[in-house]
Formats: C-alpha cells, sequence, structure tokens
C-alpha cells in the first residue's frame, strides 16, 4: 500500500520587529532590515520607535520626530512599516509590553521575530520580565563575524540560547515564537552618535541617510546644540 505524502508544513505569516531610538534613523538600520528580510524570509518589518527607553538616557530628540523621521526613511519599502506602539502609552517602552500588545492585535497565527545585535542580547537577563519575551516572539540575534557570543554570556542566557537556538533559520515561520536564530552579517558601519556630532559641527551627512530625513532635520532645526 502506498504511503501517503506528508502533510506540508504550516508557514506562518513572519514578521520581523526592529526597535530603537533611531536618533536619528539612518542607512545602517534600513541595510539591516532589508538584509534580514531577504535571509529571514521576513514578509514584513515593523520599525518600532521608542518613546522611552529603559536602558539608555532618554534621547534630547522628541520621539514625535525621531518617528516622524523613520516614516520618511522607509516610505517606498512594502515591505518596511512604521510602528507607533510605544509613543502612544506612557511610561517605559519595555519591550514585554510591545510583544504583548502585538499578539493582542496580530493573534497567534502570526509569527513574530524581534531583532537585536549580539551585544543587546548578552544584556538581556537586565531587561524587564525577560524570561517572558520568547512566549511572545523568536529573535534574531544579529552577530559581527569572527564574534563568538555564547562565549560571552552569563550562564543563564547560555542556557537559553542552547535550549532555543535552531540552525534553520526556516523554522522561524513554523510556529509563533520561542527560537532563537543568529545571523553573522558586517553592518554598515555609520552610528547615529557621529551623525549628530556631525550636524552639530556643521559638517553634513549627506550619504549617511535618506535626503527626505536630512531635510526633515534641516527644517526642524533638529541636532543644532552640542553634545553635553
Amino acid at each position: 500500500m502506498a504511503k501517503s505524502a506528508p502533510e506540508p508544513a504550516r508557514r506562518l505569516r513572519l514578521i520581523g520587529l526592529l526597535g530603537g531610538t533611531f536618533d536619528p534613523v539612518h542607512y545602517g538600520h534600513l541595510r539591516l532590515a532589508e538584509t534580514l528580510a531577504d535571509k529571514l524570509g521576513l514578509d514584513e518589518v515593523r520599525f518600532i520607535p521608542a518613546a522611552n527607553p529603559p536602558h539608555r538616557q532618554l534621547p534630547e530628540t522628541p520621539a514625535k520626530d525621531r518617528c516622524a523621521m523613520v516614516g520618511l526613511a522607509i516610505a517606498g519599502n512594502p515591505r518596511f512599516v512604521l510602528d507607533d506602539r510605544e509613543l502612544q502609552r506612557e511610561g517605559a517602552s519595555y519591550t514585554i509590553d510591545t510583544l504583548r500588545s502585538l499578539r493582542e492585535e496580530l493573534g497567534g497565527e502570526v509569527a513574530l521575530c524581534l531583532i537585536m545585535g549580539s551585544d543587546a542580547f548578552a544584556e538581556l537577563d537586565g531587561w524587564h520580565r525577560w524570561q517572558e519575551l520568547l512566549d511572545h516572539c523568536h529573535m534574531a540575534l544579529v552577530e559581527r563575524p569572527n564574534v563568538e557570543l555564547a562565549a560571552s554570556l552569563r550562564p543563564p542566557l547560555q542556557a537559553l540560547l542552547r535550549a532555543r537556538y535552531v540552525e534553520d533559520r526556516t523554522l522561524l515561520a513554523g510556529s509563533p515564537a520561542g527560537r532563537i536564530s543568529i545571523q553573522r552579517m558586517t553592518a554598515l558601519d555609520i552610528s547615529a552618535t557621529g551623525i549628530r556630532n556631525d550636524l552639530m559641527n556643521g559638517r553634513s551627512p549627506r550619504y549617511l541617510l535618506p535626503d527626505s530625513v536630512i531635510a526633515y532635520i534641516e527644517r526642524h532645526q533638529l541636532y543644532t546644540k552640542p553634545l553635553k
């Protein structure tokens, strides 16, 4: 008797989540998102500006301006979406609250993939309710070539990585949450701090960020005060 063909593996819609202060957004952010969308098969990348980041000093640039710049930067890319939910609530912009909000909105039959640098993951055990994050999303860790992440991790994070790591990136779209993928890539050497310094010292940031964002910065006279 012939065996029946195996059931095809289900594929959920896979949404990447890229949070940050975006102060300002630049080509490093955009190229990272585009590269990961291709490598991981992301159907969408949501840029989520942080209103009140809990792990770093509050940006001097108002959240509404940082959000507006992201909107300008991603215009025209059908896979990129601006998500301003962290600006709509008070208090610290905790990632767990953002993930819970997204789950309530999108339901359980969507795979969410939180994008973060390996340096941020190394500090994950200091995040608010960090043990719950993988209940709501996967994680895509961006690691520089020739950098060994696991060796630098504290024991709780080493255990988490061992338990949740998957080599096959296509598995991320097979379930809503719970897996960790590591993507080794060389990011563009562009920093928001460097751009702010250039602007404050009268140097052009051209070719570091989109012209539409530069025009917004000039129109609203952002980054004109020296850094403290």
